[in-house]
């Protein structure tokens, strides 16, 4: 069929900051960015809405855009048939969860590209993934979706309604809470052991293919370990500590650059999705500082010391916040920045130098990847003190040479909430593995974000080029408050709490939900939608309502104030309530039980107090709250230790769990011994 040509339109996204919508600026397609603009377009038009959601590093993203969004003859269809708007997931995840709940309801498999078919109010229809341009492997054409979908709306609008009231009544039946549900440490103990049935005994990580670094899951195992001990018959601790040796030799790690990529694709973590996410390696970052903790493996300080370099050097901006992610393709080749092959890797160290170094990173003239080699060392030979030596300048020596290909590709937009869950693995991995610069690496992307992502004392979500897309979302306020949270335990200041306690009225005044006593994602004066997101389930970040579950019980602690720790429960028991049935997707919010009933609270006072400080934040991060007070003055009326702390003198710790206190503990080689005498 010939469509016949129409006048050129506007393409509205050359105004936008975003880099994935910019992007598409030039693409023959009418797109507009989401806003009232569009939508009226829509009703005016009475076209449906054809609804694109990407995002910068997103492999088949770039596919579907070449295929289709690039070529003119799609773009007729698509501007003569429809509204054609395009979101970037990262700067609007609301818009994405949305969309991608109503896919997930129709029976499809998520993921990105996210192609929707809306009604011209923004009401979703039908939907689907990647299109390809020609119909193969079971999908229909693009062009075929276009005219069907069309032909729908125009002939069949009975269809159409019947398929819109069911979406949209499955979507708000989704938001609400069926129940309630205890969750205590028996509870917990049990799903983990069962969790823990779950990952590959050989590689780490849930067994099968792909595999994704799910660091709460991981996260909720540590803790599980932590909390049974040497009593439990499932080696919890172990199964972690073997997924992230695996993950930390294997092709996810960048071993000349350092950071970690996406996923892989395999089950050995060979072959990565060679973007970088700023999450990922946030949460990466922590685990790697605990595993060093528990362990005192070098391998995991290491990586973790690598990661932070690659942070400094390649993902931050000149004010001192951090980037959002690193494509995954340079010169329209998925990972091509990242391999090599043997006679690259002979021509930069040398033949004897070259040979030295593939033997231990996987260089063989097949390669181990379409051709090329995937630098790793899963099946590495040991590597002595003499070793390290030797390999550490060849990587240097590779690490300057890569550096002159072309380069992925930059999401530079900021961030607030991944930004945030960077600044406090920072401050926690900082004062795990005594590094002060990586703590002074958070402060600056912390006043980054306050001086350039707050507007009268609220925070924004996206930042590029001065330009702020405001109001922020729940999910900005939950990271961004443990942010400070993490800084005020790491440096004792007290201007880090102030702002927790500030960000934390925002976050209940503008997003509570009192359907389940958590928090939408939007704002309630925020650019209204079809429906506002108040999902409970984790994605490849923890659920802001998880998130923000463990900043009460810490704010409780460090604030003297019950109504925190009474929120906390609220909210627990409402978010356990809609994810009782899927506990795997609730990870995170069991992360914030396991706090809320074994947290060691350490109060530290007195003039000469630091080395006591010092020995409590050697402990686990994840379930110790460390305050600090030169006298009982300086402590939160009502905290339990307050009578004892009044009738001591000198420099005293002492150390709650619960509602109980220890005695005075003077030794800071005691305070361990104490906090775990009083979780038994």
């Amino acid at each position: 069929m010939t469509v016949p040509a129409i006048p050129a339109r506007e393409n509205r996204l050359a105004g936008e900051t975003s880099p994935y919508l910019l992007q598409h600026k030039n693409n023959p397609v009418e797109w507009w960015p989401w806003g009232p603009e569009a939508l009226a377009e829509a009703k005016s038009s009475g076209k449906p809405i054809l609804l694109s959601v990407g995002y910068a590093a997103c492999h088949w993203c770039h596919v579907m855009a070449h295929e289709s969004f690039e070529d003119e003859a799609t773009a007729r269809v698509m501007n003569e048939l429809f509204v054609n708007i395009k979101v970037d997931r990262e700067e609007r995840p609301d818009i994405d969860q949305i969309y991608m709940a109503a896919l997930h309801l129709l029976g499809e498999q998520g993921g990105w590209p996210l192609t929707m078919f809306l009604t011209p109010v923004g009401e979703p229809v039908w939907g689907g993934t990647y299109f390809p341009p020609t119909a193969k492997y079971g999908r229909p054409s693009f062009t075929d979706v276009l005219h069907q979908l069309a032909r729908l709306f125009r002939e069949e609008p009975g269809r159409i309604e019947q398929n819109r009231n069911a979406l949209m009544e499955r979507l708000a039946a989704k938001a609400e809470p069926e129940g309630k549900v205890v969750v205590g440490r028996t509870q917990l103990d049990a799903f983990a052991a069962q969790l823990a049935q779950a990952i590959d005994p050989r590689h780490g990580g849930l067994r099968g293919a792909p595999k994704f670094p799910q660091c709460a899951m991981f996260e909720f195992l540590w803790r599980a370990g932590l909390r049974t001990g040497s009593a439990s018959k499932v080696p919890f601790l172990d199964l972690v500590e073997l997924t992230l040796d695996r993950i930390c030799e294997g092709g996810i790690y960048d071993h000349l650059g350092g950071g970690f990529s996406r996923y892989s694709v395999d089950e050995r973590w060979l072959v990565p999705h060679f973007e970088k996410m700023l999450y990922d390696n946030a949460q990466l970052l922590e685990l790697l500082a605990l595993a060093h903790l528990q362990t005192g493996r070098d391998l995991f300080k290491i990586r973790a010391r690598e990661t932070v370099a690659w942070l400094e050097r390649e993902m931050t901006i000149p004010g001192g916040a951090f980037c959002a992610s690193l494509d995954a393709d340079s010169e329209g080749e998925e990972g091509k920045f990242y391999v090599w092959s043997l006679a690259e890797i002979l021509g930069v160290l040398g033949p004897q130098d070259g040979a030295y170094f593939a033997g231990h990173y996987d260089v063989t003239v097949e390669g181990n990847f379409e051709g090329h080699t995937i630098l790793n060392r899963l099946d590495a030979r040991p590597r002595d003190i003499g070793d390290e030596t030797r390999l550490t300048p060849l990587r240097e020596k590779l690490l300057a040479a890569r550096a002159k290909r072309i380069r992925p590709g930059l999401d530079d937009k900021v961030l607030a909430d991944w930004n945030g869950l960077m600044i406090a693995a920072l401050a926690n991995a900082g004062v795990t593995l005594d590094e002060p610069q990586w703590i002074a690496l958070a402060r600056r992307a912390f006043d980054f974000i306050v001086q350039n992502m707050t507007r009268d004392k609220r925070l924004g979500h996206s930042w590029r080029e001065g330009k702020l897309l405001y109001p922020g979302l729940a999910s900005d306020y939950a990271a961004m408050i443990r942010a400070a949270l993490a800084l005020n335990e790491a440096t004792g200041e007290r201007t880090y709490l102030d702002r927790a306690v500030e960000w934390q009225a925002s976050l209940d005044r503008h997003y509570a939900n009192s359907g389940n006593s958590g928090y939408y994602l939007t704002a309630d004066d925020a650019e209204g939608l079809v429906i506002r997101p108040s999902s409970t389930h984790d994605d490849a970040t923890p659920n802001p309502n998880s998130i923000a579950a463990q900043n009460l019980i810490r704010l409780a602690a460090l604030t003297g104030e019950d109504r925190y720790r009474d929120k906390a429960d609220a909210l627990i028991e409402g978010v356990l309530s809609a994810g009782a049935q899927n506990l795997f997707a609730h990870v995170a919010v069991l992360n914030a039980v396991d706090m809320r009933i074994g947290a060691a609270e350490i109060v530290c006072v007195g003039a000469q107090a630091e080395p006591l400080v010092s020995a409590a934040l050697k402990l686990p991060f994840v379930n110790r709250i460390v305050l600090r007070a030169q006298s009982a003055d300086g402590l939160p009326a009502g905290h339990p230790a307050l009578d004892k702390i009044s009738a001591t003198s000198g420099s005293t710790a002492f150390v709650c769990v619960g509602q109980i206190c220890s005695l005075p503990v003077t030794g800071p080689a005691d305070i361990a011994r104490v906090a775990e005498t009083m979780r038994a």
